[in-house]
């Protein structure tokens, strides 16, 4: 087993890395994972998809190596579109607790179907 594919292979949600935010004053982190790939639960093929992230940080933000780990644990996971796009978001919810979170999950299309799910804070209604 090669080096990324251990550490993929090893990583722990538990233990994401996650640093302290360092800045009082509010503002918007960006981050684009192009790579995103998941397997069809009920097919087995895989689903390729890019993962825009936005969110402003509270008292933490994320380890960009940490985050790219997490995205790849999803390469063998037998999930649908709307699974993974909700467990990305409620996951980094949970760890980061951030002012604002927007998660777009963009899927290539496949059989002529094309799915982007969209979760933003400022949208969901509780």
């Amino acid at each position: 087993m090669r080096y990324g594919e251990k550490e993929i292979k090893e990583f722990d949600i538990e233990k994401m890395e996650i640093w302290p935010n360092k800045h009082e004053h509010d503002y918007l982190i960006k981050i684009t994972l192009p790579e995103f790939c998941c397997r069809c639960p009920r097919s087995g093929y895989p689903d390729f998809a890019t993962i825009y992230l936005e969110y402003i940080p509270n008292k933490f933000v994320v380890e960009l190596k940490a985050i790219k780990l997490y995205i790849n644990s999803f390469m063998d996971r037998y999930i649908s579109h709307e699974d993974s796009a909700n467990e990305i978001y409620a996951t980094l919810q949970e760890k980061l607790q951030p002012k604002y979170l927007k998660i777009v999950a963009d899927f290539n299309p496949r059989g002529n179907v094309h799915t982007v799910i969209e979760i933003n804070s400022d949208k969901i209604y509780k």
